[in-house]
């Protein structure tokens, strides 16, 4: 993460017409001259992207080259790291969350978070789910009801566990706890999903449910998604960001991209994950 120049040749004239590309659709996020730093060490370096509203936008690139920051950085979990220093901007539906007195959580409302490993809260099923519609103002227990169904029918897992409502979260398979937490996050009524390689601890089954989940659900929501897997990229992807050592070496669409890789580094990386 200490390198500081481009360790790949890039046609920046090639990227700024694929940013415009990518601008002709609606976006919804759109990052300008974002750098990370902690104290000398730069893990981010100049990233300039726009996502598109109710896609799928896949993060790739091998372990270490700063796709997770990059994520957390949309919904300022950074913030709980003090030698973190960020500059740039980043606008979500237009307000720069960078550069903002808008409170934190409502920042963190408009967006669900899933991690590598899921961690449903130690209560029941129900309680799950209900506990994000409180924190949303809802009261009224008919109402609750009927937004847990929902969203259980959401992520496929209603038919699965509405005999046992009450039942301890922690109860349920690991594939199970995901996608109630995806559930739980889909609960406070997101604008964006933020994956962080949500299936990488699951069995091939609970992943593909996961994958499959996910691409309807890019009907109503923006899935950002965090992958070293290649494979995976290439079944979920509409645009693909792909990073190296704190950089973006590539982005556009999930097609462009796998079709006709242009760096020398990406034409590596998908020879070696084929």
């Amino acid at each position: 993460m200490q390198t500081t120049t481009p360790i790949f040749k890039t046609n920046h004239v090639e990227r700024e017409t694929k940013l415009h590309a990518v601008a002709m659709e609606v976006p919804i996020v759109d990052i300008q001259n974002l750098n990370v730093s902690a104290r000398k060490t730069q893990i981010l370096k100049n990233i300039n992207i726009i996502i598109p509203k109710n896609s799928i936008t896949v993060l790739l690139g091998p372990s270490g080259c700063g796709k997770t920051t990059l994520l957390k950085c949309l919904n300022r979990l950074t913030d709980l790291y003090s030698d973190l220093h960020l500059t740039g901007s980043i606008k979500i539906d237009g307000d720069d969350i960078l550069n903002t007195k808008i409170d934190i959580t409502h920042i963190r409302q408009k967006m669900g978070l899933l991690l590598q490993k899921p961690y449903p809260l130690p209560m029941s099923i129900y309680e799950n789910i209900a506990y994000g519609l409180r924190l949303k103002g809802i009261r009224k227990r008919s109402v609750i009801s009927e937004k847990v169904e929902k969203h259980l029918k959401e992520v496929a897992l209603w038919d699965e566990v509405k005999d046992r409502l009450k039942s301890s979260a922690q109860k349920l398979s690991i594939g199970q706890q995901q996608r109630l937490c995806l559930a739980r996050g889909l609960a406070v009524e997101p604008e964006i999903i933020l994956a962080d390689e949500p299936t990488s601890a699951l069995d091939p089954i609970s992943s593909r449910v996961i994958e499959e989940e996910f691409l309807k659900l890019r009907n109503d929501y923006t899935i950002i998604h965090v992958t070293h897997i290649l494979r995976q990229a290439r079944r979920l992807a509409d645009y693909v960001v792909f990073m190296y050592y704190g950089e973006i070496v590539e982005y556009g669409p999930a097609d462009e991209i796998f079709e006709t890789p242009k760096p020398d580094i990406l034409k590596e990386y998908m020879k070696v994950g084929h």
